[in-house]
């Protein structure tokens, strides 16, 4: 995503609308310079990747357009990394102390580091070269690190990127967004609560999957201190909603005038017929979180007739849905849904047992972490009506097959 310093929007009374990119020749033209400036300094420093692309932005008007495109580049498709015989800190304490058994003589500097890489040489059975000590010696500066890596995108796909980014960039002060989906697959509407489950957002959710939903959530200038980190994750499930075949978005947001500083209201408006956007997420089910990567994969490894599957339906709540992690089959019939409970914010845990509660099924296993501070978010396990297993570092098949052994 970008920067606020690199969103461009304009207003038409109370209404924000962000720059979009044509996807026409003369943009494809900059997106194309832009990816071929980062492909000619693979192995080089990012010193001298800023430099240049300094020189292509010139005193030319669309230069934000150039920073953003380099930005988005910079940080999704870019590998920057520390290339050093030794991390540059400890390579800086062998060069001082090799450096004070002499007179601090400017001649000296290059026996001090042939010293250096005389002994490093040896150190690590291979060989070092003067210059890569003197190169290593402060590779760890932010314009010294080395682009070891470039997954150049498809200059259309960069243009769709930047003008999601530009309107991902308006829910970093969003007061309140207001998503409704429409009716369509119920798959769809599992894709987005599971995206909205993953960026931890806390969503007021009404409908069904026959009429549709209606999502209300706050947004981070709506919270008692303003979360830059709320408004990012509100921000990265922009993306799962264009998956979503039918749906309308509406937000309220709350804008610092550039020359005033006053906050100024504002309100944004999308649909899925108008916004002409590319989501670059992967139409399949995400994770929510490496503990349930780390249990499927564990219960792949087991031995067992119980089946794992990821495809859950909706459990309807007042006031919001719960999509259990997985379900449990078993041949003869039986099943049982899992919910794995690893996170810490007070908030998320709140919610959470409060859907557990009002869960009406009495086939939900719970796989509650020992490491949540549960008395802090005052969560109580008194009359839950389901079976508990608690695990440590990480929640194991066989923890769940001696829960199902027993029914």
């Amino acid at each position: 995503m970008l920067k606020s310093d690199l969103l461009i929007y304009k207003r038409n009374g109370e209404t924000i609308v962000p720059k979009k990119l044509g996807i026409d020749n003369r943009n494809l033209a900059i997106a194309t310079e832009i990816i071929d400036c980062f492909q000619s300094y693979l192995g080089k420093t990012q010193g001298e990747l800023n430099h240049q692309l300094c020189e292509l932005e010139g005193d030319s008007p669309d230069y934000r357009v150039k920073r953003g495109l380099a930005h988005i580049l910079h940080n999704t498709f870019s590998t920057f990394e520390i290339i050093s015989p030794l991390e540059p800190l400890m390579l800086r304490q062998k060069v001082f102390s090799e450096a004070a058994k002499n007179l601090a003589l400017p001649t000296q500097r290059n026996d001090t580091l042939e010293a250096v890489a005389y002994s490093l040489s040896d150190a690590l059975k291979r060989p070092v070269s003067l210059k890569a000590v003197e190169a290593g010696l402060y590779a760890d500066l932010q314009e010294n690190l080395i682009l070891t890596q470039f997954a150049a995108p498809l200059p259309e796909s960069l243009l769709h990127r930047y003008n999601l980014s530009q309107v991902q960039g308006i829910f970093y002060r969003a007061s309140s967004v207001i998503i409704n989906a429409h009716r369509n697959d119920p798959g769809e509407y599992k894709l987005l609560f599971r995206y909205v489950k993953l960026f931890q957002l806390m969503a007021y959710i009404e409908g069904d999957a026959d009429t549709g939903f209606t999502l209300t959530m706050d947004g981070p200038a709506s919270l008692f201190k303003a979360s830059t980190r709320y408004g990012l994750a509100l921000a990265k499930m922009i993306p799962a909603l264009l998956h979503v075949t039918k749906w309308s978005l509406q937000a309220k947001l709350q804008n610092r005038d550039q020359y005033s500083g006053n906050i100024k209201a504002g309100t944004f408006s999308l649909t899925s017929e108008h916004c002409g956007l590319v989501s670059h997420y992967p139409p399949e089910k995400p994770y929510d979180s490496m503990l349930e990567a780390s249990f499927a994969k564990s219960w792949a490894k087991a031995k067992t007739e119980w089946r794992l599957e990821r495809e859950v339906d909706l459990i309807p709540l007042p006031g919001s849905v719960m999509i259990p992690d997985f379900r449990l089959v078993h041949p003869d019939g039986r099943e049982f849904l899992l919910e794995i409970v690893g996170y810490w914010r007070p908030e998320y845990l709140q919610k959470k047992f409060y859907q557990v509660r009002n869960a009406d099924t009495d086939k939900l296993i719970l796989a509650v972490s020992e490491r949540l501070n549960l008395e802090k978010a005052g969560v109580k396990f008194t009359d839950l009506p389901n079976k508990l297993i608690w695990f440590k570092n990480k929640l194991i098949s066989k923890a769940v097959l001696e829960i199902l052994d027993k029914t």
